[in-house]
């Protein structure tokens, strides 16, 4: 009986050590491109609350480009309290997008919408640490390409602007981006952190589009309310079990633990990993 129960739990671990797909309805052919969703959203008088509905409906029903399916794994290892200890997650290779392999867009999103994603898809948002090492381990490393702010920084044709100058970017990386390759550079995080609760109003928290010296343009922030979502605002998905020392075991109780917590923390332990999704 020991043998037995010791070979499935091999096999249990070798399954959750191989490669991990983002649990979505495949594409249909006749859905949505990416540039006809952007100009679907686009109407300023579209309510926010609306229009994050319609992003996440595309979600749903599997509007997500095929290169964004396979998600990459991300191997770690670091000393804690004199003891060195391994961890690995798998992450979404870009920013969560709508459309074709050909034609797709990044959607900006309130932290409500993209929690509410993530729990779709059994994923979680990142940290700070884990977005350096996402941009340390890309393998397309992007230049930010930030817009002057202005007003319309938060408007939908803002976005499509920076998505087609993203696309030109990425022109020279097709190949290599179409095959899933982990790439960074492009957008800023939202993040989990100890900076999402205590203030009085809700808040999101931003971080990361590192340049090529590896330092990112946006420090952690959590000035802007929640309702906030602007051009630079992206995205990645991290799934939510990981493997520390082999075990499998989830982000969030990772996150918890007070001797853990520094895999994928430099905050030290988050005991509440998550956004709020009903405030609007």
């Amino acid at each position: 009986m020991r043998y037995i129960i010791g070979l499935l739990f091999i096999i249990f671990i070798c399954g959750t050590a191989s490669a991990q797909t983002l649990k979505l309805k495949p594409r249909k052919n006749d859905m949505l491109s990416g540039s006809q969703f952007a100009e679907s959203i686009a109407d300023t008088s579209m309510l926010l609350i609306k229009r994050e509905e319609l992003i996440f409906n595309e979600v749903k029903k599997g509007n997500v480009p095929s290169f964004l399916r396979s998600l990459v794994k991300i191997n770690d290892t670091i000393n804690v309290i004199g003891s060195r200890h391994t961890v690995s997650y798998w992450v979404l290779p870009d920013y969560l997008a709508i459309g074709s392999d050909s034609d797709f867009f990044y959607c900006p999103t309130t932290p409500m919408l993209a929690q509410r994603i993530a729990d779709l898809v059994k994923c979680s948002l990142p940290t700070r640490k884990i977005t350096d090492i996402i941009y340390q381990r890309a393998e397309i490393k992007l230049d930010p390409l930030p817009i002057p702010p202005t007003k319309e920084m938060i408007t939908v044709r803002v976005f499509i602007k920076h998505n087609n100058m993203l696309m030109e970017q990425l022109s020279g990386h097709s190949k290599l981006h179409a095959s899933g390759a982990l790439t960074a550079g492009n957008k800023k995080d939202l993040v989990m952190s100890n900076k999402i609760y205590g203030e009085k109003t809700q808040r999101v928290v931003i971080y990361g589009w590192h340049k090529a010296d590896g330092k990112a343009i946006q420090p952690l922030y959590n000035k802007h309310v929640s309702t906030w979502a602007d051009y630079s605002h992206g995205v990645r998905l991290i799934q939510n079990k990981i493997i520390v020392d082999g075990h499998v075991t989830t982000l969030s109780k990772v996150l918890a633990d007070e001797i853990f917590s520094p895999l994928i923390s430099d905050e030290g332990p988050i005991l509440n990993a998550r956004y709020p999704v009903n405030n609007y």
